[in-house]
């Protein structure tokens, strides 16, 4: 078909170009296991960090090899199994180690809920990739892995912004990491960035907001955390009601 990229013939040397997407997606992973180097050290904000960072890169692999036309059944495991570690075993033992250490071991099975949950979500992204509503918009079947992972760090990121210490109720904690598991399983219709859509009146507005986040950003990042959570929650609770209706 004339959309599919070109097959390399075997033995011949590859563009550097068609490895770039891949090349992206191996420096997320290794964000996703520096992050655990610096959750060992106590380092919970540069491990935070990273993860959201690795979040980001997450969204530029694919958009790089649509561009570059270099889209691959190689890429699109390999993306996975990075998301796997950057999202689902990253955000885990970060949370462990946070809050849940001192739960004699019950905190460390919500930890594995949330990673086999993880590991479930992304299994099911594979086989479902192009699984499209009704409309024709795409959207995920869900709580995505990058999300979810953000979602699993709202009591981090609650601490921080010192809106209350999540260190204090480590079950409550534990709880919430079963909870955003379930979400990730979920058959919730969540938000895709593919199905956004600004109206042109809007645009304006669109701008300001992200300038003021931009600002947040440098000023109260945790607090802009906990909204951004909050908001994502919001849109998934509208999904739920959606997929009642219907």
């Amino acid at each position: 078909m004339a959309d599919q990229p070109e097959r390399q013939p075997s033995g011949e040397p590859m563009p550097f170009l068609l490895l770039l997407p891949n090349l992206v997606t191996m420096a997320g992973m290794c964000l996703g296991l520096t992050s655990m180097r610096f959750v060992f050290a106590g380092r919970f904000e540069i491990a935070v960090a990273l993860i959201l960072l690795a979040a980001l890169i997450d969204g530029l692999d694919g958009l790089i090899a649509r561009r570059l036309r270099a889209t691959s059944s190689f890429g699109a495991e390999l993306d996975s199994l990075s998301d796997f570690l950057c999202f689902g075993v990253a955000p885990g033992i970060l949370i462990y180690q946070f809050a849940l250490s001192g739960t004699s071991g019950l905190g460390w099975v919500f930890v594995l809920i949330y990673v086999c949950c993880a590991c479930l979500r992304l299994a099911r992204f594979n086989v479902a990739r192009d699984d499209a509503t009704p409309g024709g918009v795409k959207h995920f079947t869900g709580v995505p892995s990058p999300a979810g992972a953000i979602l699993a760090l709202l009591p981090v990121f609650l601490t921080r912004s010192e809106v209350m210490d999540a260190t204090a109720a480590p079950m409550l904690v534990a709880l919430w990491l079963g909870i955003v598991g379930a979400l990730m399983i979920s058959r919730i219709p969540t938000f895709s960035p593919k199905a956004l859509r600004v109206p042109q009146r809007w645009t304006g507005w669109f701008l300001i907001g992200t300038a003021i986040a931009v600002g947040a950003i440098f000023t109260r990042f945790w607090l802009l955390m906990v909204l951004i959570d909050l908001a994502y929650l919001a849109m998934v609770l509208q999904g739920l009601v959606l997929r009642r209706r219907g």
